[in-house]
């Protein structure tokens, strides 16, 4: 009797009417799986990277002149000093603590969601002192960043600016201090002369203060010495007659710090008039440069 098919057609014939499984997905929604899945994993990625590693920053203003200009987009580094957990008062394990000549990142004190760039100058437990434009730490001249920028001009001692921080000092930009910046664990003595430079500290951290009649008010009662909670930085531009810093404002609490600037991966004028004229402004000698 001869054979109907031999195997392969047979094969074949069984394939071609066994219908499909009803629990297969179509190809098409593999492929809309497949990218949304990597589209989820790149948001991860960037998420982490911009919580714990690094975040970009543009410098709006001519502040750190000449060291950062106008237009410069660089990295911040956020896990040297130990990146904040998001949406916790948190931070991971810092790789080093901030140092004098650091260019940092951090949350101006007074609009915590503007982001300021600036040099520490000095750091908790240290004392600051201007003297006609020179900076002196804990009294030892320091000499000025390669790049910064001063004027000739300068505004005598005695000279009293009332921007100037703290209130009711005789200090000005140029003829400041001196001034110890508070270091965890320091005993401040809340008096008259003291108060609103112990106020600035009280407030940073979460408490109220008040003077009447001579009195420091703490929360309330009456205080006579407070225990600072966490370490304080003292900050500086570059750009040391145009810089809006802890000479005006006060000290940078450490619960601020973001991170240390990094590198400049990108730098043009942004203020030139046509987008070919910002291509033609390009500083192709910054990028890459690494922040000193």
């Amino acid at each position: 009797m001869e054979p109907i098919g031999n195997d392969r057609e047979l094969a074949t014939m069984s394939d071609e009417q066994t219908p499909p499984r009803s629990d297969e997905e179509p190809a098409s929604s593999l492929r809309w799986r497949d990218w949304l899945e990597a589209t989820l994993f790149a948001i991860v990625i960037a998420f982490v990277l911009r919580a714990f590693v690094a975040e970009a920053y543009r410098i709006p203003s001519a502040s750190m002149e000449n060291t950062l200009l106008v237009g410069d987009y660089l990295l911040v580094n956020k896990f040297l000093y130990g990146a904040k957990i998001p949406f916790t008062d948190w931070r991971l394990p810092a790789l080093k603590e901030v140092a004098q000549g650091d260019v940092i990142a951090f949350k101006f004190p007074q609009d915590e969601e503007m982001i300021f760039i600036k040099r520490c100058v000095a750091v908790a437990g240290q004392t600051i002192e201007i003297k006609n434009k020179i900076v002196f730490v804990d009294g030892v001249e320091q000499p000025l960043p390669p790049e910064a920028k001063i004027g000739a001009e300068i505004e005598p001692a005695g000279k009293v600016d009332k921007a100037i921080f703290p209130l009711y000092m005789n200090f000005n930009r140029d003829n400041y201090g001196k001034i110890r910046v508070p270091k965890k664990g320091d005993t401040l003595a809340l008096d008259e002369r003291s108060f609103h430079l112990c106020k600035f500290v009280l407030e940073r951290e979460g408490r109220s203060a008040s003077l009447m009649g001579g009195v420091a008010y703490v929360d309330g009662k009456p205080a006579t010495r407070y225990v600072v909670q966490q370490n304080y930085y003292f900050a500086l531009g570059d750009n040391r007659d145009a810089s809006h810093d802890s000479r005006y404002w006060g000290f940078v609490p450490e619960s601020n710090i973001i991170g240390s600037a990094l590198l400049i991966y990108w730098s043009w004028n942004p203020d030139a008039p046509t987008f070919l004229e910002k291509l033609r402004s390009i500083r192709w000698e910054r990028i890459g440069r690494i922040i000193r």
